[in-house]
């Protein structure tokens, strides 16, 4: 594992005192960059409407994020598709962190309407209250999922196919928009399409669960592990850690980004077969033995075959240097994911 100085990025010189504004500031990525800048003595204002996100972790956030987290952070329970709401917590912004969406290809394919109406006009509403507060950067939540049946790997930024997902067509629309927002409007925009991200808040639990955590769970209560396919579906894993490094970067690069968008992940690629064996391992590490052989279900409609990111992009413009592997993050976020399914 590599170590990413968050304090000496935080510590570039900034037109003005920072204050950062994190959308989805309840859900799994939103409340661990929280965390992350409070520990670092930043200003943070989180807004979340609780549609998938979490009171508790709204609560853990001040309890991990160092002792000045309750002074340094303000919470806003509101919608990001309201207007007057997106305009009254971008004031006094510098900088935002957009996680706020419904994700799940499941769920989008389950219910286009409401993913659309989330992820498009919530998305909207937020980048343009950003654009009317002056933020001086808007690093936003892109996707993988972008990539669509482009076949060739790994996945550059310049290369996309047709999206296979409603979800994925609304994480496209956002990148559209952004760019949009750049070159009309002036807004200096990042976008960061992630990889597959795992780590601790991640809930284990509901119809559209992550695979890692859902696959913990199972293994857990000694249920089957469902594999989707033939079990050589690829993808690009990508510790949370890893994406606190790029937001971090991606929001105080001093390089000409705007408009632009970058890659997340990894860098390596795992199947689904590879990732239960290594899962497997680690719970038998962490006192758990799980002797079941996976299940294998039909392909899920909507989903990429395989997934590997070129990260040298980022790496070349904002610095980014991926920190933890998939095994590093899983070893870290099992102890966490054991935690929350016995409490």
């Amino acid at each position: 594992m590599q170590h990413f100085d968050i304090n000496s990025v935080l510590g570039r010189p900034s037109r003005h005192e920072r204050a950062w504004l994190v959308t989805g500031a309840a859900g799994f990525i939103g409340s661990n960059l929280c965390e992350a800048l409070l520990r670092a003595g930043e200003k943070v204002r989180g807004i979340d409407n609780f549609m998938t996100g979490s009171r508790h972790n709204v609560e853990q956030i001040i309890v991990d994020g160092g002792s000045h987290a309750a002074a340094n952070f303000n919470f806003i329970e509101a919608d990001i598709r309201d207007p007057t709401a997106m305009e009254r917590a971008m004031e006094g912004t510098t900088h935002v962190l957009h996680q706020a969406a419904l994700g799940s290809v499941p769920r989008s394919m389950a219910d286009p309407l409401t993913t659309n109406d989330v992820n498009i006009t919530g998305f909207l509403v937020t980048l343009d209250a950003a654009c009317k507060a002056g933020v001086e950067r808007f690093v936003y939540a892109a996707s993988s999922s972008s990539y669509g049946d482009e076949p060739n790997l790994p996945k550059r930024e310049d290369r996309i196919g047709r999206p296979l997902s409603p979800y994925a067509v609304t994480k496209y629309v956002n990148e559209l928009y952004a760019g949009v927002y750049s070159r009309a409007y002036g807004l200096s925009t990042v976008g960061l399409r992630y990889f597959n991200v795992f780590g601790k808040r991640q809930d284990p639990a509901g119809a559209y669960a992550a695979v890692i955590p859902r696959w913990v769970a199972a293994m857990i209560a000694d249920e089957a592990v469902v594999i989707n396919g033939d079990g050589q579906t690829s993808r690009d894993f990508c510790y949370i850690d890893n994406v606190i490094q790029a937001n971090i970067l991606a929001a105080l690069s001093e390089r000409d980004v705007s408009g632009k968008v970058y890659n997340v992940a990894a860098g390596e690629s795992t199947t689904l077969n590879e990732l239960f064996q290594l899962m497997r391992s680690n719970l038998a590490e962490n006192g758990w033995h799980y002797d079941r052989e996976p299940e294998h279900g039909p392909f899920r409609a909507g989903d990429v075959r395989h997934s590997l990111a070129d990260i040298s992009l980022a790496g070349d413009e904002l610095g980014y240097q991926p920190s933890h592997t998939v095994r590093d993050g899983i070893e870290l976020a099992m102890p966490w994911y054991l935690n929350a399914l016995f409490h």
